[in-house]
Formats: C-alpha cells, sequence, structure tokens
C-alpha cells in the first residue's frame, strides 16, 4: 500500500538525520539540484516545461522513481517515459486542461491547491479515474487531513520543513492507521530486508515505538508483556530497520529489517518460523563456509582458485543454455545459480547488493540493444539476421572445451537438491500423445496407404508395400552377400548365448497346490499369441535389440512375431536385422518406423496383422504412441515397459581403473544426445576423479560420434560418496537401467542392490557385454522405473492361467465357506451356485 503521505525537500539545508527517518517509511520528492544521500528512493520535481527531456531520462536511469513534471512537459514525454514513472504536476484551477490521451500516460498527479477541500480533490480523483493523486496544499499539515484523503485515496504532500514543528514524521506516518485491539497495540510482521523479504517472526508496535524505530533506525517494538523493547539490546541480536509499510487493510505493519547477530528468534533458528531455505539459506552457507570450509573441500577450493570458479560459471552456463526440459532448466539454473553466488560471497557482494542492482535496473528508462557479444555469437552473421537451427548433434561448444561432467559431492547437497540429482528428462506426455495422435489415427483409417506415405515422408523410401513375409535371409539372396561373415558368426553366438539364458526362464511346470483337502487349484503358462517387435533404426543399425526382443518370443512360443524397424532410403533392411528375423522365426518385417509402426502393430493394416502386445525400445514419438495405443480399449493392446533415454550408473572406488570407468561411461554416452551417464565416486580421491575425467576426454575424442558423446556428457554427473553404502544408497534410489560395479569385492556387492535393470559386476563385465551376447536382455526399464518393473524376459512374452479343480467333497468343505462370503456382499446369484449343488 501506497503511504499516506510523501515528503517535499523544499530547501537545500536539509537535516540527514531527519530525511533519514523519512526514507523508511516514505518516498522525498526533490527538485534536480538536490544531492540527497539519505534519501535512495525519491521522485524529482521538475517546474520547468523547457527542461531536457535527456535529463530526465538521466535521472530515472539513475534511480529516481519518478519524475514530476507540468503539462506541456508531460506532452513531450508521451511514448518516451513509461507511465509508471511519470506523475503529473497540476494546479486544481487546471484539472479540465488535461487531455485524455495524457490523463493514460502519467500514473498520477501531485496536485497544487490552496487548501485541502476534500470534496474537491475527490470530484478531481474522479476524473483521473483510479491515478493516485498527491495533494499540496497551503495548510497546515494535520494527522486528520491525512486521514480524510487517505480516505479518498488520496495522500498529502508535507514540506520537510513542517516535519517537527507541524507534525512529526512518526504522527504522519501513523495518521490512517488503525487497531482493532483493546489495548492499541499494532500487528508487526518482521521480514528480512536481505533474504528476500522472508518472514522473521510476528510482534507488536505502539505508537511510540514505531516513532522510535522511524528515528533511530533501530528494531523497537512492544511488549504486551514489559511495554517498550529494543530488539538486540541485551542479546547482541540488533535489527538495522530499513523500511515500514502499513498493509492493506491500513490495521498491520511491516518492519524490514536487517538482522544481526544470531538471528530474530529466541530458538537457535534465524526465523520464528523456522529455518530459510532457497537462496538465502544459500548465501548463509556460502558464507560460512567461506571462513569454516576445511582445506581440500570443493567450496574451498573454488574460493580459492578463481580460475576454476570462473571456469565453472562458463560451463554451467552453456549447460542452462542448452537444457530442453522444465526438469533439465531447473536444474542447470541451480548449479549456475550456485557457482555465482559462490563468485558473489567471495567478492563480498550479498543478495541484497545484487536485488538493488536488479531493482535499480527495473527503472532504467533507456535500454540497450540486447545483441551479444561477439564471442558469444555462434555463426559469423550479424545479430539481426535470422539463426539457422542447428543440427540435432552439433554442439555450441568450442571443440577444444574439455569434454567433461558436472561434479556434486552428495555429503553436502540439500535434500531438495538430491531429489534433483535422481530425476531424468520428463516426456511431456500430453504433448507428445497430441503430437502422435494423427499419426496413429490416419494409419488406423487408412492402414497401408497412410504407411507408405508417412514412410515416404518421415523415412524417405518408396515403398510398393509395407510387410516383407519369409523367406528374409535365403543364402543366395543380396542380404546374404552383403553381410559379414565376422558379424554374422557375432550374431550366431550373440543367438546362442541369449538364447540359451532365456530358454532357462521358460514357465514350463505348471505350477499345483492343493490348498484343502478336495480343493486343487493350479497356475500355468501360455504365450502370448501375436507379438510386435519395435527395432529402432534412428542413429544406428540395432541386430542387437532384434535379437533381445525376438529370442524370448521365439524360445516362449509365440504363435506370430512380427518385426517393426525403419526401412533404408532404398527401401531395404539392413542385412543383420534380416538376418536375426530369419533367426529367430519372425513371421512378418514391417518396413516403418515411428509412431505409425506402433499404430499398424496395435490396430493391424491390410497386410500388417494386429498383435496382442507391443515390445521394444524408441525415441519419444514411439513411447508416445505405445503410451497411447495401450489406453485404447479397441486396440487391445499392451506394452512392455515405458521408456526413456539410455542410462548407466557406474560407482567405483579406489581400486578401480580409470580408463576403465570412462570407457564404460562412455559406451552408454554414444547412445544419444540425451543418455544419461552417472559416476558415483565411493571415496575416490581428487586425483582418481581426474584421471577419469581424462580418460573421459581421450577417449571421447577418438570416437567417431564425439558429437553425440560431447552432449550426454556434459550433462551428466559425478556423485561423490563416503563410502560403498552410501554409493549403493544412492543407486538404489536413481534406479538405473545399468550399473556397474568397479568395486573392491564387487560381487560381494550384488546383495545390496535393490533396484536396478541389469547389473554388470567387477572390472571385466563392461556394459556392453549385456547390450551384445553375454546372454541378458538389454531392453531395460530406464526414467526410474526399476523400482518397478523388470527388464525383457521369457515370461514377459507369457501369461499365466489360473485354473481350480473342486471335488464333491471338497465343495461340502468350501461351499459354506464361499456361501458366508457371497451373501455378506450381497451378491446372492453367487450364493445359489454353491446351494444349489449342496443342496442347501
Amino acid at each position: 500500500m501506497s503511504p499516506p503521505f510523501l515528503v517535499l525537500a523544499d530547501t537545500h539545508d536539509v537535516q540527514e538525520d531527519l530525511l533519514r527517518a523519512v526514507s523508511r517509511v516514505t518516498s522525498v520528492i526533490v527538485n534536480p539540484t538536490h544531492s540527497l544521500s539519505a534519501s535512495p528512493a525519491h521522485y524529482v520535481l521538475i517546474d520547468d516545461n523547457s527542461a531536457d527531456v535527456d535529463q530526465i531520462i538521466t535521472h530515472l536511469d539513475n534511480g529516481t522513481e519518478k519524475a514530476i513534471v507540468p503539462l506541456s512537459l508531460a506532452k513531450r514525454l508521451v511514448g518516451i517515459v513509461p507511465a509508471t514513472h511519470l506523475l503529473l504536476l497540476l494546479d486544481a484551477a487546471n484539472v479540465s486542461a488535461v487531455p485524455d490521451s495524457l490523463r493514460n500516460a502519467v500514473s498520477g498527479v501531485l496536485l497544487k491547491a490552496i487548501s485541502t477541500d476534500v470534496d474537491l480533490i475527490h470530484s478531481i480523483s474522479t476524473f483521473f479515474n483510479g491515478l493516485s493523486i498527491h495533494v499540496l496544499s497551503q495548510d497546515k499539515p494535520t494527522p486528520s487531513t491525512i486521514r480524510k484523503l487517505a480516505a479518498i485515496g488520496a495522500s498529502l504532500v508535507i514540506p520537510l520543513s513542517e516535519l517537527g514543528t507541524s507534525i512529526t514524521v512518526a504522527d504522519a506516518f501513523l495518521a490512517s492507521v488503525i487497531s482493532d485491539r483493546s489495548d492499541g497495540l499494532f500487528p508487526t510482521i518482521v521480514s528480512s530486508y536481505n533474504q528476500g523479504g522472508r518472514s522473521l517472526g510476528l510482534v507488536y508496535s505502539s505508537r511510540e515505538s514505531v516513532a522510535q524505530s522511524i528515528m533511530t533506525g533501530k528494531g523497537v517494538y512492544h511488549s504486551r508483556k514489559h511495554g517498550i523493547w529494543e530488539k538486540g539490546k541485551t542479546s547482541g541480536a540488533t535489527q538495522e530497520v530499513m523500511r515500514i509499510r502499513i498493509d492493506c487493510d491500513s490495521d498491520a505493519l511491516e518492519f524490514s529489517v536487517v538482522q544481526h547477530g544470531t538471528g530474530f528468534c529466541h530458538l537457535p533458528q534465524p526465523s520464528c518460523f523456522g529455518d530459510i531455505d532457497g537462496l538465502s539459506a544459500l548465501e548463509r552457507t556460502l558464507l560460512s563456509r567461506l571462513t569454516d570450509a576445511p582445506e581440500g573441500s570443493y567450496t574451498r577450493r573454488l574460493f580459492n582458485d578463481q580460475d576454476l570458479l570462473r571456469a565453472k560459471i562458463k560451463e554451467e552456463a552453456d549447460e542452462l543454455c542448452r537444457a530442453e526440459t522444465k526438469e533439465e532448466v531447473a536444474f542447470e539454473a541451480a548449479d549456475l545459480i550456485y557457482f555465482a553466488m559462490t563468485r558473489c560471497v567471495s567478492a563480498g557482494v550479498t543478495l541484497r547488493d545484487v536485488e538493488e542492482v536488479l531493482n535499480k535496473k527495473a527503472k532504467k528508462i533507456t535500454r540497450r540493444p540486447g545483441n551479444a557479444k561477439p564471442q558469444f555469437v555462434s555463426n559469423s552473421k550479424t545479430q539481426d539476421a535470422p539463426k539457422r537451427r542447428p543440427s540435432k548433434f552439433s554442439s555450441a561448444v568450442d571443440p577444444n572445451t574439455p569434454i567433461a561432467m558436472r561434479t556434486v559431492d552428495i555429503s553436502v547437497v540439500t535434500p531438495d537438491e538430491r531429489a534433483q540429482l535422481l530425476k531424468r528428462p520428463v516426456l511431456k506426455s500430453d504433448e507428445m500423445i497430441a503430437k502422435v495422435k494423427p499419426i496413429v489415427d490416419d494409419v488406423r483409417k487408412r492402414g497401408d496407404a497412410a504407411l507408405i506415405d508417412l514412410t515416404a515422408k518421415f523415412d524417405k523410401a518408396q515403398l510398393d508395400t509395407p510387410l516383407l513375409l519369409p523367406p528374409f535371409y535365403p543364402l543366395a539372396s543380396a542380404a546374404a552377400q552383403q553381410l559379414d561373415p565376422t558379424v554374422k558368426d557375432a550374431i550366431d553366438v550373440a543367438y546362442a548365448n541369449v538364447r540359451r539364458f532365456h530358454a532357462a526362464q521358460v514357465d514350463g511346470n505348471p505350477l499345483v497346490v492343493e490348498t484343502m483337502p478336495g480343493v486343487t487349484c493350479s497356475r500355468f503358462a501360455r504365450p502370448i499369441a501375436r507379438v510386435g517387435l519395435y527395432v529402432p533404426g534412428g542413429t544406428a543399425v540395432l541386430p542387437s535389440t532384434a535379437l533381445m526382443l525376438g529370442v524370448p518370443a521365439q524360445v516362449a512360443g509365440c504363435e506370430q512375431i512380427v518385426l517393426a524397424t525403419p526401412p533404408r532410403a532404398d527401401g531395404s533392411v539392413s542385412p543383420e536385422v534380416l538376418y536375426v528375423a530369419h533367426l529367430v522365426g519372425a513371421h512378418a518385417i514391417l518396413r516403418a518406423g515411428g509412431a505409425q509402426a506402433v499404430a499398424a502393430l496395435a490396430y493391424g493394416t491390410q497386410t500388417c496383422p494386429k498383435v496382442d502386445k507391443i515390445f521394444g525400445p524408441g525415441n519419444q514419438w514411439v513411447t508416445a504412441a505405445k503410451m497411447l495405443v495401450q489406453n485404447d480399449t479397441e486396440a487391445l493392446v499392451s506394452i512392455d515397459m515405458p521408456a526413456g533415454p539410455s542410462e548407466v550408473l557406474v560407482i567405483a572406488d579406489e581400486s578401480c581403473n580409470p580408463a576403465f570407468v570412462a570407457a564404460d561411461l562412455l559406451s552408454q554416452a554414444e547412445h544419444g544426445v540425451d543418455s544419461q551417464v552417472v559416476l558415483v565416486a565411493s571415496s575416490l580421491s581428487d586425483d582418481t576423479i581426474r584421471e577419469v575425467e581424462t580418460e573421459v576426454d581421450k577417449q571421447a575424442r577418438a570416437l567417431p560420434r564425439v558429437d553425440i558423446v560431447r552432449e550426454s556428457v556434459s550433462r551428466s554427473l559425478i556423485v561423490r560418496t563416503s563410502d560403498p553404502e552410501a554409493a549403493l544408497q544412492f543407486s538404489n534410489e536413481y534406479a538405473p537401467e545399468h550399473l556397474i560395479l568397479h568395486l573392491r569385492g564387487a560381487s560381494g556387492w550384488v546383495g545390496h542392490v535393490k533396484n536396478a535393470g541389469s547389473v554388470f559386476v567387477g572390472p571385466y563385465s563392461p556394459e556392453s557385454c549385456g547390450d551384445y551376447a553375454s546372454g541378458t536382455n538389454h531392453t531395460l526399464p530406464t526414467n526410474g522405473y526399476a523400482r518397478q518393473f523388470s527388464g525383457v524376459n521369457t515370461q514377459s512374452f507369457q501369461k499365466h492361467i489360473t485354473s481350480q479343480e473342486v471335488t464333491a467333497e471338497g465343495l461340502q468343505k468350501l461351499g459354506p465357506v464361499v456361501v458366508a462370503l457371497a451373501d455378506c456382499e450381497g451378491l446372492q446369484a453367487h450364493a445359489n451356485a454353491v446351494r444349489i449343488r449342496l443342496g442347501i
């Protein structure tokens, strides 16, 4: 709420103490020649129609809140100075001369009047339709006048020379404040001026205590038991009062203070409402660590090594620029703010200092063009030229910049920060489903014709028919001649291993249990009749995925296996995938990718069979389409699991080989720019971590997919923990798709794993083995779904049916139980089905 009065510094001979007191409760009006250090927030009064416009703008740019100008000058400023920064200086007799266009170009009026005629001022206020009205009259200022003006939404302008003679600052400030308490006290919220306005506590004020606070600048309040008390006079936890405000109902106050000493509360906490959080808590922590952080700690390194701190700020700024999802932007912004605040604290800059600069910038009238400096422009064109959209894997980072992960010490992060570390990029389900729905609907309605059109559009392949039928791999075919014999042999070995492991998982023997004499229950497995296997084409050919999906479908005994994969530009399918389709006994290959392939599998087309369950990874289009069709009861199709970007979490201790660790991280990072790569460092020394980082940079530069790796690694994490137990605790919370244990006695730690898609134990068990040929399946839950989903396995392709057989003797014992429960639920037909058999 606006203060009920303003003060006009109508003389150069001012009392600095008095002016400082005034500035705690209201704004001061000065003329352009005043230089008032005690009044940081002020209005400038320019009673000269010929005044220089540029000079006025300079005043506003330098922090003046508003310029008060006469009618002719105001007309010159329209369109140059925003209305929020302009007040119109006007004689009461000239109100009718103000055009409508000018009323919309100012935020208020300073009205010069002979007397304080409330009725006249109210009519003028109505004319200006809600603009603020400030009245400067020749009458002596009184609390009564201030109250009357406040009642019609106007405020009184009091010459500084009248304060202390006609009226005190406190009397003017409290003139319109009321109390609904029998003791006349005002409820008072105390907030922190330098901690983002956080509430420190609730107290009470009296007219006397407010007067003392205004004049002394100290936190003085009124205790309901002990009367006037000055905060911190005995404890040392004093307050510097920066501002006092009245609430919107004029019955409560807010003191904005700088709290010194231990804090406001009598308990060991800064606020009566508990601890502070957010940026204020970060600032407090950094200030503490500036003096107390042990040598060798990360924060101490940042304070001592300004080159490192500058590098981290640049690194985090770049990561924020490249963040895409809401969660990524929040995470990267938090990192950047941490390092920026570290820089501020090391330079003695407080949050309030930053806020003051922001406030000053917000008041500026002139604006810079806003162009980036040349060194930060990604191309050689001018800033005003249209920007070309970068390619999917292009990097905005200088190729000479080290390819590095960011590091977090888990022991010093807050619970909220820890929760952020566990988050993955989130599929914007609603947005993506809205995008894929037209594609799915098109295939559903037009079938093969839609598939052919969409494949031409997205895969640039012209097809006569979308479906290929066996034989896929006759020895004399052109595809056979294209397949490298070494690759063929490798596929054969991988097929044998994967089949051996998955065949052992077949649930072949029925489960039979006699629950009570004469009552036998059983459960037996049957294969899902028709399955669709999606094999991505994207940025890499993936015959391994065809193996991982095709083999369990084959050994489970599925009657129909349809493999879907995007065709190459010439309409063909890679010979490696064709060979796997031949090995696993696929019944058809659908040459289609993306949402259109999922739709064809879910609903069927003129040539593509409809399936009962869809398996396989894919991009967000594929994932969204799978989510859409599984929720359509007409499709009657299920899916294997939610899918997201590939991910690996590596736990390493001092026994690790840094080159092995780096290689494991990179093997996952090359999947895509959104791949999730995490190294959990269990008591690793700084030197060992640096060795890993050096190996990551060196090995990455030797990879053909270095641009992808550069992107994914820059988004990845090194999480420092104190020991393997803490490392595994973090891993179980993260629930990674792949978990690699580079630990001393690694096999002994497997029992501690609660959530993971697949575990790779010891230095000679790279994730690559599971991805290709060890025998386990590489289609695994991502995005933390390892908490509740298993990876694809043979039983994923089976369903379980239960049966029961009850003899006549068994029904004699079981029947009364069933009847009692059915009667309890009011389902008489259920009970009757038993009664009729038992004759009861």
